[in-house]
């Protein structure tokens, strides 16, 4: 069984991927097309004794996708590659911040797109991203766009998928924390409550969160 974390982040990428396997625990999602890490890697339970690791880096290796795992805890004989807080959003006061954030239509999913690939300085998969999610979230309709504006130029992008507890902002990006805060307030207003990704390097809060950790299978 996947803790509650990790099984949290699987359900909010597992429709927004290409491929999906199930073995011993371990859930898989490879989606070639796209450079989002939480699309292209293995979770792994916290009782590792029924994963086949060498079945996993197979079929990693088939799909000529790198071996990424993502678990609770770091993986023996791995390179760390990044590492999540996950955990509930509190919103604060935004008196002075002059970001606007506003819903954006899915026909707009290009411009979303290029502007998070841009955010982690990868822009040339933008184009890549921005058409596999347009296809992908055709049918899924729990997922919203949100995108963030800092003197009318957009600065940062969110993607919300609504629950039955609140809602979910696993995948975003911001160029600094002003944006950052600003998406995950507006995020948070919602629903009743937001589950958040923090990455390691951001200088936003959570009050409790757990920790996952995205690792290379050395080969």
């Amino acid at each position: 069984m996947l803790p509650p974390a990790l099984a949290s982040l699987l359900a909010f990428h597992a429709p927004l991927s290409t491929l999906q396997r199930e073995q011993g625990g371990a859930a898989t999602l490879l989606t070639p097309a796209v450079n989002v890490l939480a699309l292209n890697a293995t979770y792994l339970p916290e009782d590792r004794s029924g994963v086949d690791l060498e079945a996993v880096r197979d079929w990693h290796e088939g799909q000529g996708q790198p071996v990424l795992v993502v678990g609770a805890a770091p993986v023996p004989n791995s390179q760390p590659v990044a590492r999540l807080r996950l955990g509930l959003w509190h919103p604060g006061d935004r008196a002075g911040n002059e970001v606007v954030v506003e819903q954006l239509s899915r026909l707009h999913l290009g411009t979303w797109a290029g502007v998070l690939a841009g955010v982690y300085g990868t822009p040339e998969w933008g184009p890549a991203l921005g058409r596999h999610l347009a296809a992908r979230l055709e049918d899924e309709r729990s997922y919203l766009p949100l995108l963030a504006y800092r003197s009318s130029v957009p600065v940062g992008a969110l993607l919300w998928q609504a629950r039955p507890e609140g809602g979910a902002a696993l995948l975003w990006g911001a160029p600094d924390d002003e944006v950052g805060s600003a998406m995950l307030d507006s995020a948070a207003g919602l629903g009743d409550s937001v589950q958040v990704a923090l990455p390691d390097h951001s200088g936003l809060s959570l009050g409790e969160s757990q920790e996952l950790h995205f690792s290379l299978l050395k080969v």
